[in-house]
C-alpha cells in the first residue's frame, strides 16, 4: 500500500461504507475552518499519546493535514508503530477542496 492517496482515490474510497477512517492531524482552529465530513480530529502533537488508545491498527486510515506534510510524517510514524494500512492524503485538505469538494474552504 502506497504511503499516499490522491484526493480522487479517497473520494472513491469514502463512497464505500465503513471502508476507511479519516484522521485529521491539524490544529483545532484549522479543523474548525475546514474539514472533510466524518474526519476524526487528533492534533499531530497528540498522536503519540492517543493513537494506540483511539485508533485500530487493522483499519484503513487516511491522515489529513493542510498540504500533506504533517500527515505524511504521522503516516510514517504510525506505520512504524504497526499501523500497516495508513496513508497520507496527497496535497492535504487544500488539494481536496481544489479538486474534489469546492465547498470545503481553503485557507
Amino acid at each position: 500500500m502506497d504511503c499516499e492517496i490522491t484526493p480522487e482515490d479517497l473520494k472513491t474510497q469514502i463512497a464505500q461504507p465503513n471502508s476507511i477512517r479519516l484522521l485529521d492531524v491539524r490544529e483545532p482552529w484549522e479543523f474548525q475552518l475546514a474539514q472533510i465530513a466524518g474526519s476524526r480530529p487528533i492534533p499531530m502533537g497528540e498522536i503519540p499519546s492517543r493513537a494506540h488508545q483511539e485508533l485500530d491498527p487493522e483499519e484503513h486510515i487516511v491522515v489529513i493535514c493542510h498540504h500533506g506534510v504533517r500527515s505524511l510524517n504521522v503516516t510514517h510514524w504510525l506505520r512504524q508503530q504497526g499501523f500497516e494500512r495508513v496513508q497520507s492524503l496527497r496535497g492535504g485538505i487544500d488539494r481536496w477542496s481544489r479538486v474534489v469538494d469546492s465547498a470545503v474552504p481553503t485557507y
